[in-house]
């Protein structure tokens, strides 16, 4: 149904239709798939990078100007790169990957090259909120720059490392939608080609409804794991 012919009242009633939802509902789980794929490799590498940028830096466990001047450098270049010119410059490094530069998993290595970069930022700046004097009393008592790291640093920023966590996957969400008009499939495939080429807005209704619930429900469980860490620490 479209706007052009039908009321809005008409075409968004519409798009709770069974009709509406067997095109839809396939769709959701195509981008579950890429979004929970995508979400291990950016917490895994983002934490990775975040990490090493802030052991590097100058004030850091292990002090490297070149690797954090390096690094930082190269993480800035992805960063300042708008996300539809990620996934187009990417498409050759997919074809390369899997054989492909369209689909699900073509669309992966764009999701994880754009939001990696940007969740170590937010790892890094997590850790440096750490209280400096924690990590002056642990050197003082002898423990290594590692235990430091896991024991003290890691542990005591896991809520707003959580937090940025979050805030990550919904950026990822959020590029599925976009890459779904290079064909990465799921939700943004659904809401380009029908609802936006074929002016069938009850599919339009109905995919911004499935991205609204599921960004609401990643940031509710994630501001519920950093909610409970804090109170078991009694800091709220």
């Amino acid at each position: 149904m479209s706007l052009y012919k039908y009321s809005f009242w008409e075409v968004l009633k519409h798009a709770f239709s069974p009709e509406v939802w067997e095109q839809v509902v396939p769709a959701i789980s195509e981008t579950m798939y890429m979004v929970g794929v995508s979400s291990v490799f950016v917490l895994v590498f983002g934490i990775l990078l975040g990490l090493i940028l802030v052991m590097t830096s100058k004030e850091g466990l292990m002090p490297c100007k070149i690797v954090h001047t390096v690094l930082g450098a190269v993480i800035n270049c992805f960063r300042s790169l708008p996300q539809v010119i990620i996934i187009i410059v990417m498409l050759p490094v997919a074809r390369a990957l899997v054989g492909k530069s369209y689909g699900s998993n073509a669309c992966i290595i764009s999701l994880v090259a754009s939001c990696v970069p940007l969740f170590a930022r937010l790892v890094e700046s997590s850790l440096l909120e750490l209280d400096k004097g924690k990590i002056e009393a642990a050197k003082a008592m002898g423990s290594g720059n590692f235990r430091i790291l896991f024991t003290i640093m890691v542990p005591e920023t896991l809520p707003s490392l959580i937090r940025a966590f979050t805030n990550a996957v919904v950026i990822v969400i959020s590029m599925t939608a976009l890459a779904g008009s290079f064909g990465a499939g799921g939700i943004g495939y659904i809401a380009v080609t029908y609802g936006y080429t074929r002016f069938q807005h009850d599919l339009l209704f109905a995919t911004i409804v499935v991205l609204i619930v599921i960004v609401q429900a990643v940031q509710l469980v994630g501001d519920t794991f950093s909610k409970l860490i804090l109170k078991k620490r009694h800091l709220i």
